[in-house]
């Protein structure tokens, strides 16, 4: 009798970590993981700061001892075009890349709170006129 009871009450465990689609970007984010659980924390490397967007398919790890306790590590990656060893950081409206050898930068470069065209411009201008 008993070994019939065991196998009614077999507990089906959450998974540690799941894919999510963002459904509220921002930090904390609300991400769908079959329902949606919002005021999700963001983890990344130390230094580096990012907010998932809306639609971003994320990583969420749950934490604590129930699981209870969800965070998002990480988006999926959109670097189709990237070779090994190569690195990109994009933004919604720039990009910054390392290949072959070269720096690629698209979107506008700052420089001490002026675009490097006003930069250059300043240095231009000190050179010539002193």
């Amino acid at each position: 009798m008993w070994t019939s009871e065991r196998d009614r009450r077999t507990v089906v465990q959450e998974a540690a970590a799941e894919v999510g689609l963002v459904t509220l970007g921002g930090d904390p984010a609300g991400v769908n993981l079959g329902g949606e659980r919002r005021w999700l924390p963001v983890y990344s490397p130390g230094g580096y700061a990012w907010r998932p967007a809306a639609g971003d398919k994320v990583l969420v790890v749950k934490t604590g001892g129930e699981r209870e306790a969800p965070c998002i590590l990480g988006r999926a990656q959109q670097g189709e075009d990237l070779r090994p060893g190569e690195v990109r950081l994009d933004g919604p409206d720039c990009s910054l890349a390392l290949r072959d050898g070269a720096v690629d930068l698209n979107g506008t470069v700052w420089v001490n709170g002026v675009t490097l065209d006003e930069y250059i411009a300043m240095i231009v201008a000190a050179i010539l006129g002193g």
